[in-house]
């Protein structure tokens, strides 16, 4: 079920809200209880038998968790460790057996040239996602950080819908004080009218840019195996997934804010817009904040962070970025993505080392091309394919110029007089104007947390900076509203899953 359809919009989200509201009036429990049950539906109508993998996922932690808060300061720190470790090798193994096993298996045989037969596994639906948030759990629970006795708090902790299929990943302390409160569990006219505000925005992101978007990229990527691209396709097609997954990811951020807001619970910002920032350090401290904090926190400075001397800090960035590629998906394409981002932070970290800076419009055009040409081995269906896309970008594999510019440069090396776009992978006009369209949103347009900010988004209540386009409550807003909403829903013809949804 995605949040971009019908029965979605007409069904699931109105029955739920309501009979969260409902039944919370028996006992706050009993709505916490209503809201974890109808988040196991969410997840049921995807893949029925997966439900007991996510079930069976959260009662292990659960047991886990609780036992390692509880005995926090009475058990030897050691003891600790171990059921610390025995808790994260189960997560981890749960994940790698779903997840990495046929990656696995297939790279053994690559390498060694020995087979062995293996049936492939289905990916339960968002397993990255309540796994990397029940790890948090345990390693805030052996340090004394999280305590939790409730089973039916903690099932909502973990299943709860807005995120359980594509983040934000949670932390427990953010959100069990907000389970425990019991305004959390009574109606309020402002809650819903500012969740129903993001949810809408983060709708029209989706099927209004993102997927208008999704062709142009989808075309190149795909004749990209079979075709030797001209310069001009290459970068258009490049483009159009940067945007494609900006606009896609930050659609799905907006929504799942928008649909806890609505029901009174504060989720944790996940996305500020990264294209603005002007190094790879900012860019990670703005694109998918949520897992960005997460492998801070349980990855980076475990290892020892930038503790023990540069080197030591430089391998640190790669091992973490190494391994944040790899959970995106299990794929050599993925670990090189995650690798060059790692070598992009540890050059931004050697250069503010140096004290090498450069003005702001080059400094954010030099992390722009840098996060673009990442993304293309995110995209590509296999690294032979992502490099003949980066050849084509870097005019390696020929200058296609239009044939009116022939008479004199007949000869010159490089350069093929057949047409910017003579493969006819994409309309020209229409996909460069899409491009240049969302290229200045993304750079100049004000974010949701901006536009919102009065009504203080994140679980702290901080509100954002202040933004000149920042929404009032009244007639207005709403109709303008519930005009984008009624656009939304005449061009939802059929299901348009979110990227995110296959990590």
């Amino acid at each position: 079920m995605l949040f971009n359809s019908y029965e979605f919009l007409f069904l699931f989200l109105p029955f739920t809200a309501a009979g969260f509201f409902v039944v919370s009036r028996l006992s706050n429990t009993a709505g916490a209880a209503w809201l974890g049950m109808a988040s196991l539906v969410f997840y049921a109508w995807w893949d029925l038998p997966n439900v007991a993998i996510l079930v069976a996922s959260i009662i292990f932690n659960f047991l886990v968790g609780s036992r390692l808060a509880r005995h926090y300061g009475d058990w030897p720190i050691r003891r600790i460790h171990l059921l610390l470790g025995l808790g994260v090798a189960g997560d981890l193994a749960l994940l790698a057996y779903f997840k990495y096993l046929g990656f696995l298996v297939e790279s053994f045989a690559t390498i060694t040239g020995v087979r062995a037969d293996f049936a492939a596994v289905a990916l339960p639906i968002g397993i990255s996602f309540f796994t990397f948030t029940q790890i948090a759990f345990l390693v805030d629970a052996a340090r004394g950080q999280a305590k939790e006795y409730s089973f039916v708090h903690y099932t909502l902790f973990v299943s709860f819908f807005p995120h359980l299929v594509a983040g934000p990943i949670l932390h427990h302390r953010e959100m069990m004080p907000q389970f425990a409160k019991a305004a959390t569990y009574r109606p309020r006219l402002a809650s819903l009218a500012v969740g129903a505000g993001i949810f809408v925005l983060g709708l029209a992101k989706k099927v209004l840019l993102a997927d208008n978007i999704a062709p142009v990229a989808d075309s190149v990527f795909l004749h990209a195996a079979t075709t030797q691209l001209t310069i001009a396709e290459a970068w258009v097609g490049s483009l159009a997934y940067t945007l494609q997954i900006y606009f896609d990811f930050s659609g799905y951020s907006d929504m799942a804010i928008g649909l806890a807001r609505m029901i009174g619970i504060r989720m944790p910002l996940n996305f500020n817009s990264p294209y603005k920032a002007t190094s790879i350090i900012e860019f990670w401290r703005r694109w998918h904040m949520t897992l960005s904090r997460f492998l801070r926190d349980y990855l980076y400075i475990p290892l020892g962070g930038n503790r023990s001397g540069s080197v030591r800090r430089y391998v640190n960035l790669m091992v973490t970025m190494l391994l944040g590629g790899l959970w995106h998906g299990a794929g050599w394409a993925f670990v090189f993505w995650g690798a060059l981002h790692g070598a992009y932070l540890v050059v931004n970290h050697f250069w503010r080392r140096m004290n090498v800076t450069l003005p702001v419009w080059p400094s954010a055009a030099l992390t722009f091309l840098a996060v673009n040409v990442a993304w293309v081995f995110f995209r590509a269906e296999d690294m032979d394919t992502a490099v003949s896309i980066l050849r084509s970008m870097s005019g390696l594999n020929g200058l296609d110029l239009p044939p009116r510019f022939a008479a004199g440069l007949d000869g010159v090396p490089l350069l093929r007089f057949t047409g910017l776009f003579h493969n006819q992978v994409v309309d020209p006009l229409p996909a460069m104007a899409w491009v240049a369209a969302l290229l200045l949103v993304s750079w100049l347009a004000p974010n949701s947390q901006q536009i919102f900010g009065r009504y203080c988004l994140a679980p702290s209540g901080e509100a954002a900076a202040w933004s000149r386009w920042r929404v009032r409550p009244g007639l207005v807003t709403g109709v303008v509203a519930g005009i984008v909403l009624a656009v939304c829903l005449t061009v939802l013809h059929g299901p348009s899953p979110y990227l995110y949804f296959q990590f």
